[in-house]
């Protein structure tokens, strides 16, 4: 891997403003201040030259490690083992709460639990992605980094005064810090790194380092608590719901769609995307499984988010309709592409790419989906209100208009508009839960037309989206290219799972995309999307196919593709978009979508199994 760490090899730790990526081998080789789409700290995980990092590791060189979360939260533990002691890092972010902040600390604690340990400690920030240089200026009392565009990250070293102090072992190499530190069993120092830091550097005892370690322990175990799944994977479930609070900003209540960027579908390859921003589309999936565990504060967060959204732009008349798929966590809609070109890529899979061109996309599913969404989070009590209806209202208009019209698709492909079954299977979703809505709250609606409308979706869908030759549903009209994200028709209700062209549509989709348990999204060799390369299996795919299975009735299958794919996790339970075929993971990591759709796929399995 020319020097790189394998995707999985990391943890996510995470303050609910941003967060940070730690590899099993001590390095923070990923992290962006102040917010997850802010611009890289330590960005090593894209270029391991020039992107920065933050390592703790053994002084010698032959060592073992091995990885974990402190039960029931987000604070990671990776430990070093060596014949002369064993040794542990202990790595998280206090939390930051629902205000919006500059400051972000990220405290690394270093201990010795077995015989003698040396520990190397280099720090080696890069701002502004490696684009900004930066001054180092050591104090009494610690360190600073500063940008030349006044960004800094301050360093306060833990240590108690009869210990010797960890400024004394400081090396300053050029704008970077170096330290070597020889602990005993028992021994403990650390560090805090801090960005927009209100003072100078400072000595923070062992007492202070304590206080902030019970506070973040505290929170996760009670916010954990909340949770109501008492089925058969609980353990897989809870670690998927910290991992997708630890990517959620909390002044918004926006998921993003993973913390990093441009790490490859293909290694050398260029399908390199930037995932730090939350899509529509994760409405129907996050509010979905949010409400299923039991965490309605977050899924109405969520809700007044994506409705406030739904409400800005309603009446807009632009190319690409009312709704953007994508916004920055604050509800921006800037989010112009650019190419980092000083660097080289994870592995050398370059471009490194920032921001998001998709953003500027028609992709008509994402109205069904948020209709979706506010249904589901009506039945369990969330009111949209007269004014999030109203601005409803005007989009179902702007669909009614517009649904007939090829489009890019849920993928995003880059090959051109198509007459994606998907997108019209989900506008019928959004005609379909319009109705019901104004059905069930009495509110004013063009029912009459919306019924129309969604009918002629249905008939379109029925005649055009059907292949006689494939006996299956394709993925767009005019092709016999097939599709896993039609594997949601039976889960949305636009089919019956025991209908017989459903069955023979799995079927298809079994033989064609489905390769020991792991599911492409579809062949792109059969249906060119406008890249070169291929790309792994899809894991958010895997975990439809396991959903659709068990609603299907092929309850056996569905439960050993399940446990096959939770094999394919890393040693902390978390998953990147995608898996190529030697077992080994892709993407953006960890994967926001693939974590949903493994509690909707729990969910629907321990239900069958019960006999629910």
């Amino acid at each position: 891997m020319n020097g790189y760490p394998l995707i999985e090899n990391h943890g996510l730790i995470g303050d609910l403003q941003t967060a940070a990526l730690v590899s099993t081998d001590g390095v923070v080789d990923w992290f962006c201040s102040p917010r997850f789409d802010s611009p890289s700290v330590f960005g090593a995980l894209l270029d391991k030259d020039n992107g920065g990092h933050c390592t703790v590791r053994p002084g010698q060189q032959s060592y073992a490690t091995k990885q974990l979360y402190l039960p029931d939260t987000a604070v990671l533990v990776t430990r070093f083992m060596t014949e002369a002691g064993a040794g542990e890092v202990v790595d998280f972010m206090p939390v930051t709460g629902t205000n919006v902040t500059t400051c972000h600390r990220l405290v690394r604690l270093i201990r010795c639990v077995r015989g003698t340990m040396a520990f190397q400690v280099e720090i080696a920030p890069r701002f502004d992605y490696g684009r900004r240089k930066h001054d180092l200026h050591l104090t009494q009392n610690g360190a600073v980094f500063a940008a030349d565009d006044g960004t800094e990250l301050t360093v306060h070293p833990i240590c108690e005064p009869e210990d010797q102090r960890l400024l004394d072992v400081l090396t300053d190499q050029g704008a970077d810090l170096n330290l070597s530190l020889t602990l005993h069993a028992g021994q403990q120092r650390g560090l805090i790194l801090e960005m927009g830091a209100e003072g100078p550097p400072d000595e923070v005892r062992q007492d202070t380092y304590h206080r902030l370690f019970d506070e973040t322990v505290t929170f996760w175990r009670s916010w954990l608590a909340q949770s109501r799944y008492t089925g058969r994977w609980r353990e897989m479930v809870e670690r998927s719901a910290i991992t997708l609070k630890l990517m959620t900003f909390a002044p918004s209540g926006a998921v993003v769609a993973a913390p990093t960027t441009a790490l490859p579908e293909q290694l050398g390859g260029e399908r390199n995307w930037d995932y730090r921003f939350t899509w529509i589309r994760d409405a129907s999936f996050s509010v979905y499984a949010l409400l299923g565990l039991g965490f309605t504060q977050e899924a109405g967060a969520f809700i007044v988010w994506l409705t406030d959204r739904v409400k800005e732009q309603a009446g807009s008349s632009g190319s690409t309709g009312p709704l953007n798929i994508m916004y920055r966590v604050d509800g921006s809609s800037e989010l112009d592409e650019q190419i980092l070109g000083h660097w080289q890529g994870y592995a050398g899979s370059a471009p490194v790419r920032i921001g998001n061109g998709a953003a500027t996309q028609l992709q008509l599913d994402i109205y069904g989906e948020a209709l979706d969404s506010m249904f589901f989070a009506q039945q369990h009590g969330f009111q949209v209100g007269y004014r999030g209806w109203t601005a409803m209202r005007a989009n179902l208009d702007w669909l009614a208009d517009h649904w007939d019209q090829a489009e890019e698709g849920i993928w995003e492909t880059r090959g051109g508009p198509q007459d994606f079954t998907y997108g019209r299977v989900m506008s019928w979703v959004a005609f379909d839960r319009a109705l019901r809505l104004a059905e069930a709250k009495g509110w004013p609606s063009a029912a009459g037309r919306w019924q129309t409308e969604r009918d002629a979706v249905y008939e379109q869908v029925m005649e055009k989206g059907w292949s006689e030759k494939r006996e299956a549903f394709v993925q767009h009209y005019g092709s016999d290219v097939l599709d896993s994200s039609l594997l949601r028709m039976a889960t949305v209700g636009f089919l019956s799972p025991e209908d017989p062209i459903w069955s023979s549509t799995l079927d298809a989709i079994e033989r064609e995309l489905v390769s020991d348990s792991l599911v492409y999204r579809y062949n792109p060799e059969a249906s060119p999307d406008g890249l070169r390369g291929s790309e792994g299996t899809f894991s958010l795919c895997t975990f439809l196919y396991v959903d659709a299975l068990a609603r299907a009735g092929r309850t056996d299958k569905a439960r050993l593709v399940f446990e096959k794919m939770l094999g394919y996790a890393n040693h902390l339970g978390l998953y990147s978009e995608e898996i190529d075929l030697t077992g080994r993971q892709l993407g953006n990591f960890p994967q926001a979508f693939t974590h949903l759709a493994l509690i909707d796929a729990t969910l629907t399995l321990d239900k069958v199994l019960d006999g629910r």
